[in-house]
């Protein structure tokens, strides 16, 4: 009998401690010491946060996420590094003016355009060395675009930064492209 007796008085006693302990943290968090915090955070002038920068991930391609429209087209090709930015431009002005009810959007990293709720024709995607245009149908176009694919049906098309760049036929494959049926993805 003893011993349980003994052994009460200890349990009460850590339960008294924990009580004080809970007490103090409880009093920590009281709203005079959130005011005392917020004067102290106050007398520093605050500033919105800069917009994260894209992050570049190998082979210099942008991590941009996903998203519908025109907007985060944009935001990949704002961030897409050096002399390949220049070419994204010139590429999607090249593609709007071919297709002027283009649809865009950025998936997996890499601008998508298509025709709504038809599907994708194409992309495309920065490496280290050149930009990858990929045509979905490209063994369709006419002249084939040179890039073989392990992809039955489609066709690449590489950009480096010193190789001419044909326009006017860049421009007939897009045109050709947006007429054949669309990948779903």
């Amino acid at each position: 009998m003893t011993e349980k007796t003994a052994r009460k008085p200890a349990k009460v006693a850590k339960k008294k401690v924990s009580k004080a302990a809970a007490a103090k943290r409880a009093a920590a968090k009281t709203p005079a010491s959130k005011k005392a915090a917020g004067k102290t955070a106050a007398k520093k002038p605050r500033t919105a946060p800069a917009a994260a920068k894209p992050k570049l991930l190998s082979g210099g391609n942008p991590q941009i996420p996903k998203g519908e429209g025109d907007a985060p087209v944009q935001a990949y090709i704002a961030a897409m590094p050096g002399w390949k930015r220049e070419v994204g431009r010139r590429l999607d002005a090249l593609i709007e003016r071919a297709v002027p009810d283009v649809h865009k959007a950025v998936k997996w990293n890499s601008p998508f355009y298509g025709i709504e709720d038809q599907g994708w024709f194409l992309s495309y995607h920065c490496f280290t060395k050149y930009i990858k245009v990929a045509f979905f149908r490209g063994t369709s176009l006419r002249p084939v675009p040179p890039g073989e694919s392990k992809q039955k049906e489609v066709r690449y098309l590489d950009i480096h930064e010193d190789d001419p760049f044909d326009e006017a036929q860049f421009t007939r494959w897009v045109k050709q492209a947006s007429r054949l049926p669309g990948e779903r993805m």
